[in-house]
């Protein structure tokens, strides 16, 4: 029987990167992704074209509306997008409380469900916005609780939450891709692109990305809005 892996899918570059990663180490990728209210829904159409791409095993898209909690751009229509940078050191108004830890608990039921004993997520500790959720610190916490919380885990089967990227920065993310052959053209970083799913390239997210691929020196596929 083929190992098997949740992939939690975003249809952003990054957890593209991770189904490419896990697909080279021999995986079966079981890929899930979230409608949670968030500003597009063009990442869930890349997210479902990035599965099929990549001959993952299946796709979930699952619901979790997270606009009735709000507190997040991303989830709150009334809070504007920062186009203008962000501070160092500031935790943006696009976080989106305890999304990670929500997500990350849907892919852990999905995980016992199917017989895995991993997790991949495509967080990242060095190009990042300042997330608390992205940090090292919590995904060891979030593996020891997964451990604690499942049947799997009492019974002495571990379960791990890979973190690929953890340690890269987003030019060595886009380099590590590209060598895998991922279709960066399939994906969508930003956080309020169009119907289209053309990015609007001055939000933190768009700017990431550009820079990513000017520092890795590879052509950067994004449609940007006029």
């Amino acid at each position: 029987m083929p190992k098997k892996a949740v992939i939690l899918l975003s249809g952003g570059l990054d957890s593209a990167t991770v189904l490419a990663i896990a697909t080279s180490q021999g995986y079966e990728c079981h890929t899930i992704s979230f409608d949670y209210g968030q500003r597009h829904r063009a990442e869930l159409d890349f997210a479902k074209a990035l599965s099929a791409q990549q001959n993952a095993k299946s796709h979930r898209v699952v619901q979790v509306d997270m606009t009735q909690i709000g507190g997040s751009a991303l989830t709150d229509s009334s809070i504007d997008v920062p186009v203008t940078g962000v501070e160092a050191g500031e935790i943006p108004v696009t976080y989106v409380p305890a999304r990670n830890t929500v997500f990350l608990s849907y892919a852990l039921a999905l995980a016992e469900v199917i017989r895995s004993n991993d997790i991949f997520i495509g967080v990242n500790a060095v190009d990042y916005s300042g997330y608390p959720d992205c940090r090292p610190e919590f995904i060891e916490a979030f593996e020891k609780m997964a451990n604690l919380a499942t049947k799997v885990g009492v019974e002495g089967e571990k379960l791990h939450v890979q973190t690929p990227l953890i340690d890269l920065t987003k030019a060595q993310i886009i380099q590590t891709g590209t060598q895998l052959g991922v279709d960066y053209g399939l994906t969508v970083s930003c956080y309020q692109a169009d119907d289209q799913g053309r990015a609007c390239g001055v939000c933190d997210s768009c700017r990431l990305r550009k820079q990513g691929f000017a520092d890795a020196g590879i052509e950067d596929p994004t449609r940007y809005q006029p």
